[in-house]
C-alpha cells in the first residue's frame, strides 16, 4: 500500500498537508451533533460535550476506575502501564476488553454513534484504555499526533480515526487536563528516527521517537494558539487522530483521571506498519476488527 504519510524516514522533519477529511459525514438534522458542533470539530479538530452521562452512570463509571486501580489483580498484568521511574499506575489498556462496564462504554451511543458520524463509517475500538494522573506525581504526556504513531507502529492507512476522552475527575487548568493545538489536525508533522524493535515497551511510558520537533511545534502553536479543555465528571473530549495534543504533570493534591476510547473506521483497518518491523500488541492496537453497533442503554444496562 501506498505510504501517504510517510514519517521517521528522512533526516529533517516536515509540515506535509492533511489529505484526508476530517467530519466526513454531511451534517443531517437526524445527525448525533448539531450542525455548529459538527462544523466546530471539522474546523479545530476538537470537540467539548459537556454532561453527557446522568449521576447514576458516572457513579459506576468512577467506582469502576478506583477499583481497577485499588485492585488490578483481575487484569493481564501486560496491559497494566507504570510511570517511568515509579510504580504509580500510569494507564490500563484494553479496558473494554476486562470491564463489562467499559464494554458498555464502548458502545454507547453517545460515543460509538457520534464516531461513526463523524466517520461515516461502521467503527471498531482501535485501542481503549484508563488514563491516571495521580495528585504530586502525575507525569506529562508529551505533545504528539496520534496518527504518526498509529500509521507508522500499527500500520493505520488514513486519518479517519478519532479518539473520545471521557473526564471520570475534573479537570481543571492546573492538575494536567489535555493541552490541544486548535487546528493543527489539517498538518501532518513527520517524525525522525527509525523505530526501535518492541518500542512500545518504553514508549507507553514516555514517548521518545514519534514524538514531534520543537520547531514544527512552535510553528503549529504560534499559528493556532492553544487551549485546555476543563469540565467536569461525564464531560467527553473528542478530538481528531492527527490532533496535537499533550498535557502537564500534576503537581496538584487533585488527580486526574479518564477512559480513553479511539474509534478508527472499518475501512481503515489496519495493514502492514509504515515504520516498524512488527506491529505493536493487540491490547495497544486492535487487529481483531470486530464493528462496533452503537446502542442506546448499554450503560444503563451494565450499571443495573
Amino acid at each position: 500500500m501506498q505510504d501517504l504519510y510517510p514519517s521517521r524516514c528522512a533526516g529533517k522533519p516536515e509540515l506535509l498537508l492533511r489529505g484526508d477529511p476530517v467530519a466526513y459525514a454531511e451534517w443531517t438534522p437526524e445527525a448525533p451533533l448539531s450542525r455548529e458542533q459538527t462544523e466546530h470539530f471539522d474546523r479545530h479538530g476538537y470537540l467539548v460535550l459537556e454532561n453527557v452521562f446522568d449521576a447514576a452512570e458516572l457513579d459506576a463509571l468512577q467506582d469502576e476506575t478506583r477499583c481497577l486501580l485499588a485492585d488490578p489483580s483481575s487484569l493481564d498484568t501486560e496491559t497494566i502501564i507504570t510511570e517511568s521511574g515509579n510504580d504509580e499506575i500510569r494507564s490500563i489498556f484494553a479496558i473494554h476488553e476486562q470491564s463489562r462496564l467499559m464494554a458498555g462504554l464502548a458502545a454507547d451511543q453517545r460515543l460509538a454513534g457520534v464516531a461513526a458520524f463523524l466517520l461515516d463509517d461502521e467503527v471498531y475500538v482501535h485501542q481503549s484504555r484508563l488514563n491516571y494522573k495521580p495528585g504530586f506525581k502525575g507525569k506529562e504526556f508529551y505533545w504528539h499526533s496520534d496518527f504518526e504513531t498509529w500509521h507508522a507502529e500499527d500500520g493505520m492507512p488514513r486519518m479517519r480515526a478519532l479518539s473520545a476522552s471521557v473526564l471520570l475527575a475534573e479537570n481543571t487548568p492546573n492538575n494536567g487536563p489535555l493541552m490541544i493545538i486548535p487546528g493543527s489536525h489539517r498538518t501532518y508533522v513527520t517524525c525522525i528516527g527509525e523505530t526501535p524493535d518492541d518500542h512500545y515497551r518504553t514508549s507507553l511510558k514516555k514517548q521518545e521517537y514519534g514524538v514531534p520537533d520543537e520547531l514544527s511545534l512552535a510553528v503549529l502553536a504560534h499559528k493556532h494558539g492553544i487551549v485546555a479543555p476543563t469540565g467536569k465528571p461525564g464531560t467527553v473530549i473528542l478530538f481528531d487522530c492527527n490532533t496535537m495534543h499533550g498535557s502537564n504533570g500534576n503537581i496538584t493534591p487533585f488527580p486526574r483521571s479518564n477512559a480513553f476510547l479511539v474509534y478508527n473506521a472499518m475501512s481503515n483497518r489496519l495493514v502492514r506498519p509504515f515504520a516498524a518491523d512488527a506491529p505493536r500488541p493487540e491490547f495497544v492496537a486492535a487487529r481483531d476488527f470486530r464493528a462496533v453497533a452503537p446502542r442506546s442503554g448499554l450503560l444503563h444496562k451494565a450499571v443495573a
